[in-house]
């Protein structure tokens, strides 16, 4: 009983600390939705840029509040954008009390480098794979012949959860790279293991595809090419960290003069 007694305290603490951390992560996000909700137009905007540059003037909504919960979905979407600095920073104040000093010079680079990562894979979607993927899609067009034309009419709504289909998964396929050396320098899987993984994960980087793309060769390869080259570059990465660090060991120069 003493023990049990002993240890309410401090789960008591640690619960208390990650309400806190919970409702500064909530209120970050409930500001940035309204900033995000006043500003939901323009940001639309953008997003629906590479649909204009592919030669789509027009977009339509086929339920009359179909446009005004496209608002608010991308008020959230941009809100979750905004305010991931802040859920970061609360997690890791939650996390790094119980990490050794070690522990928190290994995790923080990763955490730092994690946004960056994410931004440039929506970035990489964004200016790349959506514009080919819709040029694409849109070359379906035209005349079919026998007086009838094909006309590509999207809706506000399948727009949307088409282009944030394609951030999403460009932006969690580029953290890739995080993931591998985090399993790697928690000793969970080891370069060699990852090398012998290499053709496995060729298929499933075009399974993955297939899940998070549209039904089109295109879009697929356009995900699949990236996540295998994020792959070879992750086992560069843990190569070269391996080495550092292996340099940095004592004794291993003087292995190496003894070879």
């Amino acid at each position: 009983m003493n023990d049990l007694d002993e240890t309410k305290a401090p789960l008591i603490d640690h619960l208390i600390e990650l309400r806190s951390r919970l409702l500064w992560s909530v209120a970050a996000i409930l500001v940035a939705f309204f900033l995000c909700f006043a500003f939901a137009r323009q940001i639309f905007t953008i997003l629906v840029q590479p649909l204009a540059q592919a030669g789509q003037d027009r977009v339509i909504f086929t339920q009359v509040f179909e446009a005004f919960f496209v608002q608010v979905r991308v008020a959230f979407f941009g809100a979750l954008m905004v305010s991931f600095p802040v859920i970061a920073t609360q997690l890791w104040r939650f996390v790094a009390p119980g990490l050794y000093a070690k522990e928190k010079q290994a995790l923080l680079p990763f955490l730092l480098a994690t946004p960056f990562l994410f931004a440039l894979g929506s970035s990489f979607a964004y200016f790349v794979a959506i514009p080919t993927a819709l040029r694409f899609l849109l070359g379906f067009q035209g005349d079919l012949g026998a007086g009838i034309t094909q006309e590509a009419l999207p809706s506000v709504g399948a727009y949307l959860s088409f282009i944030m289909q394609f951030l999403f998964a460009f932006g969690l396929a580029f953290l890739l790279p995080v993931l591998l050396m985090l399993l790697n320098r928690a000793g969970i899987v080891s370069l060699e293991q990852l090398r012998a993984f290499r053709r496995y994960f060729i298929v499933a980087a075009f399974v993955i595809a297939a899940i998070f793309t549209p039904p089109d060769v295109v879009s697929q390869l356009l995900l699949a090419i990236p996540l295998v080259l994020l792959y070879e570059i992750s086992l560069v990465a843990i190569r070269f960290t391996e080495r550092r660090e292996a340099a940095r060991t004592p004794g291993t120069d003087l292995e190496r003069t003894g070879e």
